[in-house]
């Protein structure tokens, strides 16, 4: 990176501090598969993990680094804590890395230092500045975050930041911690770091905040002007408690408001240079791909992403749009990679043209991954007429992005009706290739499903979320199932698509159930996960 102040880096943390969310874990496979989508966006540095966490962590972190740590990829940076052990699997993990940074902090605010660390500020004064330097004899892209800035000291602030420049920092990052700045205070913090750090100019202001007032977003954008030059961000907003700063809402305000913001970045006013090196047009695509893997739903008013972000109800709007869509549409749904997907697909289509749709997509797929979706493609293709660009996104996402392929669904059978008491037969494959049938009465066809299923795979677990939405208009719609379920305080996601409801509902909890008797397998609780036999 160099220290280029006319232009935003972007710095996504979605795989770290996004994961951090209830219900937001992600295996190995799933990480490398955001962490691609991530390149293809045009994200400057991904935070791919924190290698000291566990096992887990550090083989994602050191996959990613490999895999997407590439000589034209992004900078592949991983979380440490200012402690030598962090710092060392941090250097190892990024070692496939062309452009590696391990990212080190420590609380500086009072509060933290008194009741979470029980060090004096002389204490880690001298921790922080001793880590950045061993870091810094691993890799020289080095960043520093003094966790809870926004309520620490000014003046010990400063000091910090300075010793831990002197010390080899390249990027200094200023977290809101706790979400609890507003804009004029956040932009005031960064304002006195560049007015009283003297060796300020040898280092990227970061900033990292979170969205407990809903304010993160508008938080980023004073420091911007400020003179804040790294953003870090999560797809959707995700994160711990109320979120992250959202990613595509930075972006595409700094997008449609770019005349506003280029002076502040030393650029002419009129000019119409990005100012961020993000590919607008794979955002929605992206949304889409974190939202299903992690199984955290964007809500329908959600700026940029929400379905409903450029739909009119209202008379007046409609008339408005149909004439200019000017008058209430402040940027074009095709710059985020929207459009009225034409049908291009059907049932006599051949796997080349499968193939080729796809790419255009911006799916990449091996070809044992190309033959399960064209599989799959044909199935849906025989029970829907045309098949739209949505269709076949949630086609491939449903086949190639699944759950630890531990129980598989058979059979879904149900009966149900006005005057009739639901009832669900299942077939379910079990991990050792053994079929295990039963059957359940439920309050509705899917609560029977899902008691024959538990009947079968007998793994204690909290239903705490269901939905389902269309992929597209029409009787013969896909629909997308999500579920969440709740074993011993940790949160487990399943998700699925199919033209038929049920069979969707049946695949996404136990997609769910595969994750948590996964879960379970590592922690080796073998009598929490025996399989019922009937």
């Amino acid at each position: 990176m160099t220290n280029k102040t006319d232009r935003i880096i972007i710095f996504d943390t979605t795989l770290r501090d996004g994961e951090q969310c209830p219900g937001a874990t992600l295996n190995i496979d799933e990480k490398l598969v955001i962490a691609k989508q991530l390149a293809r966006l045009g994200v400057d540095i991904i935070e791919a993990g924190f290698a000291f966490a566990s096992p887990g962590d550090f083989e994602a972190v050191s996959k990613i680094a490999k895999i997407v740590g590439t000589e034209n990829g992004p900078v592949i940076c991983s979380l440490a804590r200012a402690i030598k052990a962090d710092i060392e699997a941090a250097a190892e993990a990024l070692k496939p890395a062309v452009n590696a940074r391990i990212h080190t902090f420590i609380s500086t605010s009072d509060i933290h230092l008194e009741y979470q660390l029980r060090k004096s500020r002389a204490e880690v004064l001298a921790i922080a500045e001793e880590m950045v330097a061993y870091a810094k004899s691993f890799v020289t892209d080095v960043e520093f975050s003094p966790m809870d800035a926004a309520r620490s000291d000014p003046e010990f602030l400063y000091q910090v930041l300075e010793r831990t420049i002197a010390a080899g920092a390249t990027t200094v990052n200023i977290p809101d911690t706790v979400g609890y700045t507003t804009p004029s205070e956040f932009g005031a913090i960064i304002k006195g770091i560049i007015e009283n750090v003297p060796n300020i100019d040898q280092a990227i202001i970061s900033v990292h905040g979170h969205n407990d007032l809903g304010l993160a977003v508008a938080n980023f954008l004073e420091a911007v002007k400020n003179g804040a030059r790294q953003l870090e961000c999560t797809i959707n907003g995700i994160g711990e408690r109320a979120g992250n700063a959202s990613l595509e809402e930075l972006v595409m305000a700094l997008h449609v408001r770019r005349q506003y913001f280029n002076p502040y970045l030393g650029r002419p006013e009129e000019s119409q240079e990005s100012l961020t090196n993000i590919d607008t047009r794979q955002i929605y695509k992206t949304s889409r791909l974190v939202s299903n893997l992690t199984g955290m739903l964007v809500q329908p008013n959600k700026a940029i992403v929400g379905a409903n972000a450029f739909a009119h109800e209202s008379g007046i709007h409609q008339d408005g749009v149909l004439k200019n869509k000017l008058t209430y549409e402040i940027m074009d749904a095709q710059l985020i990679g929207l459009t009225d997907n034409q049908i291009v697909l059907g049932k006599h289509s051949g796997r080349n043209a499968f193939r080729t749709r796809l790419k255009e997509l911006g799916f990449e797929l091996s070809d044992t991954d190309l033959n399960k979706a064209f599989v799959r493609f044909k199935e849906v293709a025989d029970k829907k007429k045309d098949i739209s660009d949505w269709d076949l996104e949630a086609i491939v996402n449903d086949e190639i992005q699944q759950a630890p392929d531990l129980f598989r669904v058979e059979l879904v059978q149900v009966s149900c009706g006005s005057n009739a008491r639901p009832t669900a037969t299942v077939t379910l494959r079990t991990p050792e290739g053994e079929e295990l049938t039963d059957a359940a009465i439920g309050t509705g066809p899917v609560d029977a499903v899902y008691k024959a299923i538990n009947r079968v795979v007998n793994v204690p677990n909290e239903l705490i979320e269901f939905s389902v939405q269309s992929v597209t208009a029409g009787i013969d719609a896909i629909g997308e199932v999500t579920i969440r379920l709740r074993y011993d305080s940790k949160v487990f996601s399943g998700h699925a698509a199919n033209t038929d409801i049920i069979v969707a509902s049946a695949q996404a909890y136990v997609n769910a159930l595969n994750r948590l008797y996964s879960a379970l397998q590592r922690q080796e609780k073998p009598e929490e996960i025996s399989a019922h036999r009937v």
